[in-house]
């Protein structure tokens, strides 16, 4: 049987054996997913132990990405992009490759599942640090009219749009309104709010949260409280998972109905 892992620190929590087992399931793939609890100290060790035991695949997660990008003999595109791995593969010669499904996961969750084109869209990117980092590319491959970088610390928000040819500002400059604003911080899961103007939101604004809960997160809250409509990143998670999946088996799994049944879950779970 094909063996494949997240490695990561915590990772009991992690959803992804769940997932990759559903898309197994559901694709007719015989393979075996589980949790490896990452090692501070010698993470790319247990990397190389897994490999040459004839595991075929990892997925990373925090707090590892940057080690793993730093680990690969090969980088995709997007992963050279976002400075770091969350999918590693090993080829038939020796060479790790490593890649990020975390922005395609995204954006095809946005644009499939949710339907929302977001070429020609005026782009608000709230963040900047690992998340904004990894979803940049796919998201400038779509052809908005533009995306701005916004974080409290608006040198970071430079520094990011300077390497992706993009637009920065503080909270405090942004001006107007904007088609689609995305929160790529972490602020939801501990209940706080970035400083968002109200005029931020139009008449058409639609709004992304890559983090994702139980209820809806308190940027949703904000948004739909103006007028607006949105979703939270679960498809995102369940999206990054489905790209991982494809480029290990070279299956395409449908994401949908798993969101929904997860979504559904969570919901029975209170």
């Amino acid at each position: 049987m094909d063996q494949y892992a997240v490695v990561g620190n915590p990772i009991a929590h992690s959803k992804s054996p769940s997932i990759h087992a559903h898309f197994a399931q559901q694709t007719g793939q015989q393979m075996v997913y589980s949790t490896l609890l990452g090692d501070e100290v010698g993470f790319e060790a247990q990397v190389r132990d897994f490999f040459s035991k004839g595991g075929k695949g990892l997925n990373v997660t925090v707090p590892f990405k940057e080690r793993a990008f730093a680990m690969c003999d090969i980088l995709s595109k997007r992963a050279k992009q976002a400075g770091a791995v969350n999918t590693l593969l090993m080829g038939k010669n020796g060479d790790l490759f490593g890649d990020n499904t975390d922005g395609v996961g995204m954006v095809r969750d946005i644009t499939q599942n949710h339907g929302q084109s977001l070429k020609d869209k005026r782009i608000l990117l709230i963040g900047a640090g690992g998340a904004v980092r990894g979803v940049l590319e796919p998201l400038l491959n779509e052809q908005p009219e533009s995306v701005t970088i916004a974080n409290r610390t608006v040198e970071k928000a430079q520094a990011l749009a300077e390497h992706f040819d993009c637009l920065a500002s503080s909270f405090e400059a942004l001006q107007g309104d904007f088609d689609v604003i995305i929160n790529g911080t972490s602020a939801s899961l501990s209940g706080h709010l970035p400083p968002l103007k109200d005029e931020l939101i139009g008449q058409q604004t639609w709004c992304y949260d890559m983090m994702y809960g139980k209820e809806r997160t308190i940027f949703l809250q904000w948004a739909y409280e103006r007028g607006a409509t949105g979703a939270d990143g679960l498809g995102m998670l369940v999206g990054q998972a489905a790209e991982s999946f494809y480029l290990w088996r070279q299956v395409r799994p449908e994401t949908a109905s798993l969101v929904d049944e997860m979504r559904q879950q969570m919901k029975a779970a209170d």
